[in-house]
């Protein structure tokens, strides 16, 4: 535990606490909250909610809802091939996959910027994160990825839409990861926490539903970003039939069972559907466009920025301070807060990453505001 990084949030969110009035664009969550439906299902179910513990992958009706919502949304069809295990967020589900997967000293392929918890796990497990650099505009290139690949590799991990660039995989790109983790013996593990944010002309992608995919793909994902549903820990896994086993007793060391009262609220979640999360992210959108076009008014940037998708852009900056530094003092002397690149394994050169899901139309223009003069302060 040692060798694990701190979490960041937490130590962002001790700054923010020492400062009182500060703005926050660092934690990665949305600005509105759960349908009604999802409150009204687990009232309606409250005579269900006892001493009795669940399913350990959970319950039927859910995942029966969920392997609708894969066939209909991802073009994933599931059959003896493959199971489907309810889990307390994506979070869970990639520590229950790395359990089931990998031995001490494995590798675990990560492209850079990586999402933290994920480097945290694969430490926690004693196996070894293998970074892999994107391109200059956070793009996985499947040549890297080979070039990485030992024979003690036990996946590959892709994240698209991606915490923390905000970059959107191509159909091809995730192709060609698939089908090398297919020919080299290794897993894809495929985090899809951020499907439905997508902007512009970009088109989400699920590896799942590629032909032949079924015995090497795990697939992540969450209702935690699209249905305002972070704190209620619901997500789900699609994982080769094989790993059932080793997964379930994960699970039920781990959590025993996904609570019960989260699982019903998923399913009323669930009844108001893709057009909920779809009409609000619109908004989100709209955050979008303002973010990139404020940060291009900005001299200090080294390199374009974008965002095609999640809620999230990712900035280098030409300043020989730390990120730290910068983070510091954006809270203590402007009151709006941003994460470190250095978190998410960018420790060469100062990056800085941007969450604009959170707030309101009004809260963010004086963010953006408090963020731009900072930087411009700061930074040069």
């Amino acid at each position: 535990m040692g060798a694990v990084q701190s979490p960041v949030v937490p130590v962002v969110a001790d700054l923010i606490r020492a400062t009182p009035g500060t703005i926050s664009l660092g934690q990665g969550v949305v600005c509105y909250g759960p349908p009604d439906s999802a409150l009204h299902n687990v009232l309606a179910h409250a005579g269900e909610l006892n001493q009795y513990y669940g399913p350990v992958e959970g319950i039927p009706e859910l995942a029966g809802r969920l392997k609708d919502k894969l066939r209909t949304e991802n073009d994933i069809h599931i059959d003896e091939g493959r199971s489907l295990v309810i889990s307390a967020g994506a979070n869970m589900g990639f520590l229950n996959a790395l359990f089931a997967i990998t031995d001490p000293g494995a590798e675990v392929i990560l492209p850079t910027p990586y999402y933290f918890n994920h480097e945290m796990a694969v430490r926690m497990l004693n196996c070894e994160p293998v970074c892999v650099d994107t391109d200059q505009h956070f793009q996985i290139t499947p040549e890297a990825v080979a070039a990485a690949l030992t024979p003690r590799t036990a996946a590959v991990v892709t994240i698209s839409p991606n915490n923390p660039s905000g970059a959107v995989y191509p159909e091809q790109s995730l192709r060609a990861i698939n089908e090398l983790c297919r020919e080299r013996g290794v897993y894809h593990i495929s985090d899809e926490a951020y499907e439905y944010f997508v902007y512009d002309d970009q088109a989400h992608f699920s590896p799942a539903s590629l032909d032949g995919s079924d015995r090497h793909t795990i697939s992540l994902f969450s209702l935690s970003k699209a249905y305002g549903f972070s704190s209620w820990r619901i997500g789900y896994m699609l994982i080769p039939a094989h790993l059932h086993e080793a997964v379930r007793k994960v699970q039920d060391t781990n959590l025993i069972c996904p609570p019960l009262a989260s699982q019903y609220a998923a399913l009323g979640a669930l009844e108001a559907g893709r057009e909920y999360c779809i009409d609000r992210i619109r908004q989100i959108a709209r955050n979008r466009m303002f973010v990139l076009d404020e940060l291009k008014k900005l001299d200090c940037l080294d390199g374009a920025v974008r965002s095609d998708g999640a809620f999230y852009t990712f900035l280098r900056l030409r300043t020989g301070l730390s990120d730290m530094d910068i983070v510091k003092r954006l809270v203590q002397e402007f009151k709006i807060a941003v994460m470190p690149g250095s978190a998410f394994g960018m420790d060469r050169g100062c990056y800085l990453r941007i969450s604009y899901g959170a707030l309101d139309e009004a809260t963010l223009v004086e963010g953006m505001h408090r963020l731009t003069g900072g930087l411009r302060a700061i930074a040069g």
